[in-house]
């Protein structure tokens, strides 16, 4: 049975026990939160992991991508960003790989992550089609399947499909216009199959046949957005909303027949637009997890742009999302290095933590407690320890370091705090 099959029967399960226990819920709560589809714990079957949860009442969770592309293709590489994306804090991680031994580099994934693992499988679909038929339109239906199942026999925890993306939605898109039709790879490899072959997405059409393969496998769908908005003049629009719409029906149908299921959102949005669009998800998708991208919300970031991310994602997490996708300073400009993930991961946790204290999560200003009273006792070593990057603290701390031992090179002998600790103790 599934995860929602079993909650529907009232079974608590350890994996449940355990995440609720973790997130200071009582297993029960958890239990009927995954019943009704508003929460889910993303583990195949075939991946022995910890448990971890997404959704309603527990902290806000982050996943890092990584993967090669054909300008770049390193094993090790990606290995040691599994490593750093894990040591700094991240909840999941997705292969989006779509160069190079694609199958055996997810297979090593899987094999070392103690994380969830989530992948896009039309990539590699993609990949063979080119390779083998000479064009992505040249992909059957079958072809994509059979790599889906592929993946979930392998042990993948959740997979984006771009189910939403009909041809309803590609008609809109024509007659509404924008300045970037779709930048989803996903949804661009979707698109250029069904006008090629003048037939409806598969993932679509089919969406009983991708059912079976996630129950089989206990394996959570992330419904993704193949019309997420790719600028900021394009965000919240009536093609971002059609397909908005189908994925929220392809969710009812998708819990009833116990799956767990994620929506996907945007994208560029501007900042006075990003509550609105996590309210929207919530109403029309009736509460499921919401796994944003950012959101971005500027467009002339470049370089820059896990700031811009997290400046949304802080604001989309305290207005309810739950699933923040980190962005790397290399988004738009190049394949990110292992320094850009780790720098991706740690503003999107503080963009997560920031959300957290927002929407009250039990236990979420601990630290910031905390670190107020290591501040006040000029306690650095307290200090150090928690911050998300203790390493950088220490170099940079010690780059100009201060005449007296107890205070920050800045201040120095007129440390703000040492100086009131005099005077009120006199």
């Amino acid at each position: 049975m599934t995860r929602i099959e079993l909650a529907k029967k009232g079974i608590i399960t350890d994996e449940v026990k355990l995440v609720a226990s973790d997130e200071g819920l009582t297993p029960e709560q958890l239990s009927g939160d995954i019943a009704s589809g508003v929460s889910v714990i993303p583990i195949n079957i075939n991946h022995k992991i910890k448990p971890m949860g997404i959704g309603k009442n527990m902290r806000t969770k982050i996943n890092a991508n990584i993967g090669t592309s054909r300008d770049r293709i390193s094993i090790d590489e990606e290995m040691e960003k599994l490593e750093v994306l894990v040591k700094y804090g991240a909840d999941a991680v997705m292969d989006l790989s779509t160069g190079g031994p694609i199958k055996e580099l997810r297979k090593m994934m899987i094999k070392k992550s103690p994380v969830a693992v989530g992948t896009v499988p039309i990539y590699e679909a993609a990949v063979r089609a080119a390779e083998k038929k000479g064009a992505i339109a040249k992909m059957t239906a079958d072809d994509l399947f059979k790599v889906i199942e592929e993946h979930a026999e392998e042990g993948v925890d959740f997979i984006t499909v771009h189910s939403g993306l009909t041809m309803r939605a590609v008609e809109r898109l024509k007659k509404e216009g924008r300045i970037l039709d779709i930048v989803s790879r996903g949804g661009s490899f979707l698109l250029e199959w069904m006008i090629y072959n003048q037939k409806e997405n598969p993932l679509y059409e089919q969406y009983d046949r991708l059912l079976e393969i996630a129950c089989k496998y206990d394996m959570t769908l992330s419904l993704g957005d193949g019309m997420r908005p790719g600028c900021l003049a394009d965000a919240t629009d009536r093609t971002q909303i059609e397909e908005l719409l189908t994925l929220g029906e392809l969710r009812d149908m998708a819990v009833e027949k116990n799956i767990q299921v994620i929506i996907e959102g945007p994208g560029h949005v501007p900042l006075n637009q990003v509550e609105l669009n996590v309210r929207l998800e919530k109403e029309i998708c009736k509460g499921a997890p919401f796994y944003v991208l950012g959101p971005l919300v500027t467009d002339i970031g470049m370089g820059y742009d896990h700031i811009t991310a997290a400046i949304g994602g802080a604001i989309a997490g305290a207005a309810g999302a739950d699933f923040l996708c980190y962005v790397t300073p290399s988004e738009h400009i190049r394949l990110p290095t292992i320094e850009d993930v780790k720098e991706g991961v740690i503003v999107s946790k503080l963009a997560a933590h920031a959300a957290d204290i927002a929407k009250g999560i039990k236990g979420a200003i601990d630290k910031d407690i905390q670190m107020a009273k290591c501040r006040k006792a000029l306690d650095w070593n307290g200090q150090i320890a928690l911050s998300l990057n203790p390493e950088k603290v220490k170099e940079w701390r010690a780059e100009i370091p201060p005449t007296e031992s107890e205070v920050c090179s800045m201040c120095g002998e007129f440390c703000a705090i040492r100086t009131v600790e005099r005077a009120l103790n006199k």
